[in-house]
């Protein structure tokens, strides 16, 4: 992302703060509850993490995040207004309350994190950019894209790591700038570039809607790290604490066995940990200031961390991406839940 677009945003951020003030100095937990409603800020159409399926329905790993926080705190994972947003103005309807949650394929960067007012409740994909040629142009690196145009997004995290990457290793380029990934990937569809950047998880997600997807290849760089997680506001920890425990408990449910088909059957486990994952024991709910078969919910209704990555991105999936890094740190991955206790 720009300095120019970080201090814009920023500025947002500063008015939003002083304009956004929910009513009678309200919790947004006390706010979802009157509403009756969660307002999810989700991607346009990116297969596999936030787009609308076969059925009409919201679905994706992205998703599975805002329905896991619906099911803990509304106690109904469907109870969700989602809120498609382009990667330039999904900042601006978190500061200023159009959504409670930012749930859209977005980096944590410490520039976000602090000048924006926002606070990032966790990982749910650990990504890394890349880039989109063409088969038939024979390329086997990103480091022969010497003298490309490249289409990309504004308002992202690739602007920086493009320009970081070609300097590095002395190259150029002409970068051709869109309002969002989709208009960036239908020019690149168009022939208006030699490739296209942008996180790798989505490069497999938008190849799969270009005229001919098996034209087109993703090279085997990685030229950065994009963690990408739930986003909320700066200035109230009890929803900070609630989404990020929300996501904890899917990893902490697929670490422990815990599935939306056994949940019940568990219920009868004598394992400490999980009892108190399923609420039987230790009052973690109350802890959070809702009922304490908040992650019961969870996992009944959305399932963990492993079924929601397979459903929607994994081997069996049109994306086909294998969990490696997004493993659970017992099988080399990064994904390591924090103890509910």
């Amino acid at each position: 992302m720009g300095n120019n677009i970080i201090k814009s945003v920023a500025t947002v951020a500063l008015i939003a703060t002083s304009l956004f003030v929910t009513s009678a100095n309200a919790t947004t937990l006390e706010e979802v509850k009157k509403k009756g409603i969660l307002h999810c800020g989700v991607s346009q159409n990116l297969i596999g993490f936030s787009s609308i399926d076969k059925g009409g329905k919201w679905a994706g790993l992205d998703v599975d995040v805002c329905r896991a926080l619906a099911a803990a705190v509304l106690g109904d994972a469907t109870k969700i207004k989602y809120f498609a947003l382009t990667e330039k103005d999904r900042f601006t309807a978190l500061q200023t309350g159009k959504v409670d949650i930012l749930s859209r394929n977005t980096t944590w960067t410490l520039a976000r994190d602090t000048a924006l007012n926002l606070n990032f409740a966790g990982v749910n994909y650990y990504d890394g950019q890349g880039f989109m040629v063409r088969k038939a142009l024979g390329l086997k690196s990103a480091k022969e894209l010497g003298g490309a145009t490249v289409c990309l997004a504004v308002g992202t995290t690739t602007e920086l790591n493009l320009s970081d990457y070609f300097r590095e290793n002395n190259m150029t380029y002409r970068a051709k700038k869109y309002d969002g990934s989709s208009d960036a990937a239908e020019a690149y569809d168009q022939g208006k570039c030699d490739a296209f950047t942008t996180d790798q998880s989505a490069l497999s997600s938008r190849r799969l809607i270009l005229k001919n997807p098996d034209d087109h290849m993703i090279l085997p760089d990685v030229i950065s790290k994009e963690p990408l997680g739930p986003v909320v506001r700066h200035g109230d920890d009890q929803w900070l604490d609630l989404v990020k425990w929300a996501l904890y408990a899917t990893l902490e449910a697929e670490e422990n066995g815990v599935t939306s088909k056994n949940v019940d059957q568990m219920r009868q486990s004598k394992s400490p940990t999980i009892r108190r994952l399923l609420g039987l024991e230790g009052g973690m709910g109350k802890k959070l200031g809702i009922d304490d078969e908040w992650a019961y919910r969870i996992i009944k209704q959305v399932g963990n961390y492993a079924e929601s990555y397979e459903r929607y991105v994994g081997l069996n999936s049109p994306l086909k991406l294998p969990r490696s890094v997004n493993s659970l740190w017992k099988h080399g991955g990064l994904h390591y839940p924090m103890p509910i206790r």
